[in-house]
């Protein structure tokens, strides 16, 4: 088994850290201040490639698979997880979909402006009433004519304040649980489709999120993306590989965190010498280095079962929920490494901390994870 990325990815790789390295990490500390992410970001990630991973190139993507998707999310999340996260709903979550669902005509009138970075995708699942029971959504979609009318709200909507295109999921047989659920296409000036202020999060800041309004939203019938009542079942598929781009998400912000916590650990002087030489600080670094290579290759794994199309839920739920939960980890450990300054915005730990929590929460909470590998265990 081959365990090194193949020279293509490797190019990726060295492509996606030069980028990050110049256009991110000089401003993610403003952007955070700020919650805010420059528009002019997303125009040079489309002129890069960064916004159509996934869109085959006769739509104007890259057409990489989830193994490259890890490798361009991982240099991101070490500079920015807000940047990270953009770039993961855009891609692993809007566009998923589209590519998943949406016939001939609405690839081809989407993925390219998409792809680009003319438009910001965003993609609306979650609501004010469930976040872990998608099924239980009340949001409905109902036929009127030559139209779907819309009602109902979305919460917690990634990249919902800048996005000109948004996948949503509605019910449209309400007695039918999650067999009754279908997903629309959604663009931004829609009369009745009203898009909430930012919320001020803890993490993530510069990474926008909103609540969604629909207020008999009318949309053509022909946006319906994929089956009638199929909705439910793209939904997931498409979670599977956002889960796999936020455990690559996670990977990095706990690089990050050992890469400042070493270079700091090497500058610090304490009884006479660099706190790099005392062990109980050795030992810290080690258990990081440990950790992150352990998630590093879980998600590489479940990334390439992925891309072989091979069934692994249970592989991509492992990832996510040890991926995130050592970015928590690794995280705090970099801050008590720099002590006092590590409580402070002068440097990059405390944010990469504050955005490695989301990665709990988000496309599916650990207790979800659980549950999907404990049902695995128990054969059900």
């Amino acid at each position: 088994m081959d365990f090194d990325l193949p020279d293509d990815l490797v190019a990726l790789k060295d492509l996606a850290g030069k980028f990050a390295a110049e256009h991110v990490a000089p401003y993610a500390r403003h952007w955070d201040r700020d919650a805010d992410i420059p528009r002019d970001l997303i125009r040079k990630l489309g002129e890069t490639g960064f916004l159509g991973i996934f869109v085959p190139e006769k739509y104007g993507g890259t057409g990489l698979g989830d193994l490259g998707a890890t490798v361009i999310m991982e240099e991101f999340a070490r500079h920015c997880g807000a940047t990270a996260l953009m770039l993961d709903a855009h891609n692993s979550l809007c566009l998923a979909h589209l590519l998943i669902g949406a016939g001939d005509e609405q690839k081809a009138k989407y993925l390219p402006p998409l792809a680009r970075g003319e438009y910001l995708g965003a993609w609306a699942l979650t609501e004010p009433g469930c976040g872990s029971d998608s099924a239980a959504m009340t949001t409905t979609a109902v036929e009127d004519g030559d139209a779907w009318v819309l009602n109902g709200a979305k919460q917690f909507i990634t990249n919902g304040h800048y996005a000109r295109v948004f996948v949503v999921t509605a019910k449209t047989k309400p007695e039918g649980g999650k067999n009754g659920i279908s997903a629309f296409i959604v663009e931004r000036d829609t009369p009745g489709f009203i898009i909430g202020p930012k919320e001020d999060k803890m993490g993530m800041r510069a990474s926008d999120t909103v609540g969604l309004t629909f207020d008999h939203c009318r949309i053509p019938k022909k946006n319906l993306c994929g089956e009638l009542h199929g909705g439910f079942r793209d939904a997931m598929k498409t979670l599977e590989r956002g889960r796999i781009t936020i455990s690559a998400i996670s990977v990095g912000l706990a690089r990050g965190a050992l890469e400042e916590a070493l270079a700091y650990s090497r500058q610090r002087h304490a009884f006479g010498k660099p706190i790099f030489d005392h062990q109980s600080i050795q030992f810290m670094l080690a258990d990081m280095a440990v950790d992150i290579e352990a998630g590093r290759l879980l998600t590489r794994k479940a990334a390439i079962l992925s891309d072989a199309g091979q069934s692994c839920n249970t592989d991509i739920s492992i990832a996510k929920l040890f991926t995130s939960e050592m970015a928590t980890k690794a995280c705090l450990s970099a801050i008590q490494i720099h002590g006092g300054y590590g409580y402070t915005k002068e440097v990059p730990v405390e944010r990469l901390m504050r955005d490695a929590k989301l990665c709990e929460i988000g496309e599916g909470s650990s207790q979800i994870q659980r549950i999907i590998i404990a049902r695995t265990l128990l054969g059900m």
